[in-house]
């Protein structure tokens, strides 16, 4: 919808932003794009997701700094939501969102009728597996195809080379996968009364299950898939951060980081680590070299063990976790810094999570290796001196070696 003089970047990084902290974190760490929801209509209801103003706020501040804006409106809505995305639509369509997601074909219908202008995306939702699938959705009007998580990269590089050369493909590339066919799930409205595909989603593939028979009540099995343990259906997380070449070379146009429920820490840490490898591969494809520590750096945000999904050959029982569905987390996210206070030079830090004198801290920032430094001065709002900052949210001010900017993130190692 937007004319813009920014030329679109080669391969594009397109982040998620939960809300409007989680969308500015991502921009300013490095993100080219984000997709966001709106308070209805979105496949993430749990997430915070954007008030109509905040939409129109979150447009200026993208377009501001050359970055795009793409709306999620890929439910799958029955007969009484239709008249609701009518009047909801008609409340956002002179906001100049950059495009819009969509997976429902009446939606898209809808969407063309009232915001006749706008690009759209076909979400994962869609189910697209296939290069005649992708040719009739471009023919009509789909902008950006988004792969289904099933795809091989050979079958995406086929889909490319069967698209017209506007059509752009969009693949994800970090975060959870679900276990089902790309996304639509009937498990949590079946479970739960909580449909999956208005946005709900329980997330029982994840629960622990066992077997109880009938006649022998309060005597529980466990289901075992092997010799590890009693989970099913408990995907490891995608990552792809040493496969941008690969990518590159099927024609993806941009890659997609899952995550609109997780903090602006993780958002932060994402973004940065395939920032980085993403520019290195832009600056010299042809010589470019994985740097493993940008994996390192990646590992310090929550997550689960990892896998290549159905990139390079359709998984296995090692890409499931059957040990655990916990999340490891082996740093804690602090603080962000707010500003730095002109007289003092104290780094004004809102609390994330409690921190003392003492404690060595990292800082990081868009753009910038990681420091540490132990605390060894803090004071309250008063300017009064305390030893700890264990009031969430708290505007605490620390005194730090390292030089630092509005946004920057304090992180500290747990410990064993």
């Amino acid at each position: 919808m937007t004319d813009f003089t920014n030329k679109r970047p080669a391969i594009e990084l397109l982040a998620p932003a939960g809300d409007m902290e989680k969308l500015k974190t991502a921009v300013y760490y490095g993100a080219d794009a984000v997709y966001f929801g709106g308070e209805m209509f979105s496949l993430r209801a749990g997430a915070g997701n954007l008030s109509v103003p905040e939409i129109r706020e979150a447009m200026d501040f993208l377009h501001a700094r050359g970055a795009r804006g793409y709306m999620t409106i890929n439910i799958y809505p029955h007969n009484e939501h239709l008249n609701l995305l009518r009047n909801y639509l008609m409340e956002i369509k002179d906001i100049p969102v950059d495009a819009f997601l969509v997976s429902d074909p009446g939606v898209m219908t809808i969407l063309k009728e009232i915001i006749p202008d706008a690009e759209i995306h076909l979400s994962t939702q869609a189910n697209t597996t296939n290069y005649m699938t992708a040719r009739f959705w471009a023919s009509m009007g789909v902008k950006r195809i988004v792969t289904a998580r099933e795809m091989s990269l050979k079958e995406i590089r086929e889909m490319r080379d069967q698209l017209p050369d506007e059509v752009e493909i969009e693949s994800f590339v970090h975060g959870a996968m679900c276990i089902s066919y790309s996304g639509r799930c009937l498990m949590s409205n079946f479970m739960t009364g909580r449909d999956a595909n208005m946005g709900a989603c329980t997330h029982p593939c994840r629960w622990k299950y066992s077997i109880v028979e009938e006649k022998r009540p309060g005597e529980y099995y466990p289901i075992e898939e092997d010799s590890h343990g009693s989970y099913i259906m408990n995907s490891r997380d995608l990552c792809m951060l040493d496969g941008i070449p690969d990518l590159a070379a099927a024609g993806v146009s941009s890659l997609k980081i899952e995550g609109r429920m997780k903090s602006a820490y993780y958002v932060a840490t994402v973004v940065s680590a395939y920032r980085t490898a993403l520019d290195h591969y832009l600056a010299d494809p042809d010589n470019y070299q994985y740097d493993p520590a940008w994996f390192t750096e990646l590992c310090k945000a929550s997550h689960r063990e990892f896998t290549h999904g159905f990139y390079y050959n359709k998984p296995s029982a090692e890409d499931q976790n059957y040990q655990s569905s916990d999340y490891i987390r082996e740093y804690s996210f602090v603080g962000m810094v707010k500003g730095v206070e002109p007289e003092t030079g104290f780094a004004l830090v809102e609390q994330r999570n409690k921190f003392s004198i003492g404690d060595e801290i990292e800082i990081f920032g868009p753009g910038v290796p990681f420091t540490k430094e132990v605390i060894t001065e803090m004071y309250n709002q008063e300017g009064e001196p305390v030893e700890s900052a264990p009031h969430p949210q708290q505007i605490i001010k620390l005194k730090l070696s390292t030089p630092v900017k509005e946004n920057y993130i304090l992180r500290m190692k747990k410990q064993l």
